[in-house]
Order: C-alpha cells, then structure tokens, then sequence
C-alpha cells in the first residue's frame, strides 16, 4: 500500500522534506521541520564555493532526495549568496511534478525568525495536502530496494547478509530495483561479480572500475590497509577485503547485474545494478536514496544507528552479543543462523515478512528514534576522480 506519484513512482511514506541549499540556514530548516507535520529536514555542510565534481554531486544529490518517491512535497531554503542556489534546486526537483516551494533567508525582512515563519506556514500548507492522500495498493514491481551494510563484522557474511540476498532476488524476480553500493567493497570480488554481468560491456565496466581503483591508489603512494577493513572490521573478526566483499555483494543474491550506475544517477531500467561509491554508510545511504531507493534494509554486525530522513531504513544483524547489546536499534535479529536455530532461508522468510510491514507503513527502529541522516559524497582531488563507466 503506498502513494501514487506523478511520473509514475511509488511512495512507502508521504513525507515533507525541508532542504538546505547550504549550510547557512541548516538552523532554520531543522526549526522548519521541527513545526510541521510529517516534515524532515535535509540538512548537510555544503552548498557554498564548490566546484567540478563536488558541485554536481551536492546539487543531484539534494535534487534527487527532494525528488525520491517517499516525498509528498518539498520547500527548499537558501541565504542568497551561494552557488548551489535555492531555485536551481527547486527548479529541478519540480520536474518531478510535485509541489516545491523554494526562499532565500536574505530575501526577508526579520532574517531568521521571519524565514522560520514563513517556512512553517508553506510546511503546513503542504502537509494538509498531503494528509489528503490515500494509500492504494501496488506490486513489488514498483520497489527500490536499497542494499547497505555498516558496521560489519566476521557473522555479518554468512547471516544477514545472504538472507538479505534471498529478499533482494524476490524482489529483482517480481520486476523491481535493487542496488547494491560500497564499490571498495567489491575488491577480490570481480571475477564473481563479472560472472554476473548481462554482457561483456558490463563486465569489462566492472573491471575497468575496480583495477583502475587500485592501480590509482598504488600511484598515489596510498596503502588501503586499515581503510578496508576498517579498524571495527577487523575487531569483528574480518583479517582482508577479500571477506568483506564477499560477505558484501552477498547481500546482491544471484541475480544478473544490469549495469553500473554513478553516485547521483538513476538505474536505467528494472533489476540488479551496482552503485559506484565510496562505501561510507550514511554517504552511501544518501545516494540511494538520492537515485530513488524508496526502502533500504542495512545489515550491521557491530551496530549502527544510522537511518535516512527520506527512505526507511530496516536494520538486521546477525551477531547475538550485538543484537542483545543494542536491540532497540535493530529491526530484525537474525543470530539464529548463527546459533543453528535457524536456516538463512528460514531468516529470509522472517525478514521478507517484515520489508512487507514496512512498506505499508509500519516504522523502522531508525524512524521511531528519529534519526534523519544526510552526509554527500564528497570527491574532488581524491583517487575517485579517475571514475568514468562507460
């Protein structure tokens, strides 16, 4: 049960988002928020002074999570004086045809407070309209399934991660979207993944990717030890990359992969695409949500906290001391795998009961605790500039 948009996508929640331009009125946007129904702040460090590949990412990013199906109506908030401009962004977002509202603070007199005023009174008027929608009933087909993982330890890969991959194919076989992130994640990977590509294009897309990655790194004098795994990795019980890329694009399944898309870029038709990204959660969330993911299920073996203003956030985890340590956090134990309760397809059946519950309204763990996290990629005179798929 979801909401019908105008160009044909499905919402699981009927959100108001309230964006910042730039960081200047991230102040005013929170108390925006903090007064309307239903509304979230999209709140974020950026906006001002950036450039090339920054600029595009900042602007997509905020464009796409103003325009991601989970959103009724949006009201974006600039100061005036910035590059990432309030009206570019409302300007693009509208193409989706829902109603967006856009200000700059330096256009009002009374500064803040008056801004705040003003926002609150737009935020209302699109919240009524929004309670005005009914919910109808629509076909997995129109799901975006978001795959991430944060947090990972040595259970991770043989729990939560494959039961997981079982949900992500239902869904790819009923005719939806999945997307698997976390690129330097992929790394020892490719032969596998290369299997799985639809033709040669794909596969050589993949490993034009990863091989270029490491040879630009080693030209850089970077040692990617310690980076991944990360520090919380390998105390989980992760010694190489190697399995914890396994344990990654085990949460993809078996499908085929249809192809490779950017960090800001929509999948260019129905399946398994992969994501290029840096493999940072809340970033990487961010841009799913940003390409349209309307529910995104997190795997996590040391706990995380982390959510999504736009898009839901399911929560699995597979290690018993964490799930016990940490349950108000979590969605879905799934340490009965690892306890030999519990098959990974008995986990799966449990978890597709629940993705169920969640697209027809029932909030995740992150919703109820109201975490509303935003971070963007941020890839200027980095070793990511080199990335081109064909």
């Amino acid at each position: 049960m979801g909401y019908q948009r105008p160009k044909g996508e499905v919402g699981i929640r009927n959100k108001i988002a309230i964006i910042s331009s730039v960081v200047c009125v991230n102040h005013v946007v929170q108390q925006i928020a903090n007064q309307v129904e239903n509304a979230v702040p999209i709140t974020h460090p950026l906006g001002c002074g950036q450039f090339g590949p920054d600029y595009k990412n900042t602007l997509n990013t905020l464009i796409g999570l103003g325009k991601n199906p989970n959103v009724f109506g949006v009201i974006v908030v600039g100061l005036g004086c910035e590059n990432i401009t309030s009206s570019l962004v409302a300007k693009n977002i509208k193409k989706s045809k829902k109603p967006v509202e856009f200000f700059d603070l330096q256009d009002i007199k009374g500064g803040s407070p008056a801004a705040i005023e003003k926002g609150v009174k737009l935020g209302k008027k699109l919240s009524k309209e929004a309670e005005e929608m009914k919910r109808e009933p629509f076909d997995f087909s129109r799901i975006v399934l978001g795959l991430e993982c944060g947090a990972s330890d040595s259970i991770s890969g043989i729990s939560a991660n494959p039961a997981l991959g079982i949900v992500s194919d239902r869904i790819v076989n009923y005719g939806g979207i999945s997307i698997l992130p976390e690129f330097t994640e992929w790394i020892g990977t490719e032969h596998l993944l290369i299997k799985r590509a639809i033709d040669e294009n794909v596969a050589e897309q993949i490993k034009d990717l990863l091989s270029g990655f490491i040879e630009n790194l080693k030209g850089l004098g970077i040692n990617f030890l310690g980076v991944q795994p990360t520090p919380g990795n390998i105390q989980g019980g992760l010694t190489t990359i190697e399995e914890k890329s396994l344990g990654t694009i085990a949460k993809a399944g078996k499908s085929p992969i249809q192809g490779l898309i950017q960090y800001t870029e929509k999948p260019k038709g129905k399946g398994l695409w992969l994501m290029v990204e840096p493999s940072l959660d809340v970033e990487s969330m961010t841009g799913l949500a940003g390409v349209g993911a309307n529910v995104i299920i997190m795997t996590t073996g040391r706990g995380s906290p982390c959510g999504n203003p736009v898009v839901p956030v399911i929560k699995l985890c597979g290690n018993p001391k964490t799930y016990e340590w940490m349950a108000e956090n979590i969605d879905v134990d799934m340490s009965p795998i690892i306890m030999g309760d519990k098959s990974v397809e008995d986990l799966a059946e449990v978890l597709w009961v629940k993705l169920k519950s969640t697209l027809n309204g029932q909030e995740t763990q992150a919703e109820k605790l109201g975490f509303n996290d935003v971070a963007i990629w941020r890839n200027t005179a980095s070793p990511f500039q080199y990335m081109h798929c064909k």
